[in-house]
């Protein structure tokens, strides 16, 4: 069982781009298939599926690499953690790398990119955040 299931992506997805994996697989859950969808509409990735196991069922996340191999994911950082949860209002939501990066928040409407949440006026907690 992992405890923080988000921390647990982000180092999959990390190794998997720094040994140039085309996908990685990762335990499927509500929050991780909705992590999954902003990263592959803001073009992050390039699809995942999930896949029967034959236990509990498997994401798969292809990874997305441009020219000469590189990877579209030069970074992904979480912010909120178990022991220090970190809470913005939508006033508060900075901007991640000068509007080249996301930031993904859990709202009240579900997961939101921040442009999302600075659209719609919520706040809520800053997950991680992706350039």
């Amino acid at each position: 069982m992992v405890s923080d299931p988000v921390a647990d992506m982000i180092v999959r997805l990390k190794n998997g781009v720094r040994t140039r994996r085309t996908f990685v697989e990762i335990p499927v859950s509500k929050l991780r298939v909705h992590l999954a969808e902003i990263l592959e509409r803001e073009q992050f990735i390039e699809k995942f599926m999930a896949v029967n196991d034959g236990r509990f069922g498997m994401l798969r996340v292809f990874l997305r690499y441009g020219p000469g191999k590189q990877s579209v994911i030069q970074q992904i950082r979480r912010i909120s953690r178990p022991g220090r949860r970190v809470y913005l209002g939508h006033a508060e939501i900075p901007r991640v790398r000068r509007g080249y990066g996301i930031g993904i928040f859990s709202t009240s409407r579900g997961l939101v990119t921040d442009d999302d949440a600075r659209r719609q006026k919520i706040g809520g907690e800053y997950l991680c955040e992706v350039w």
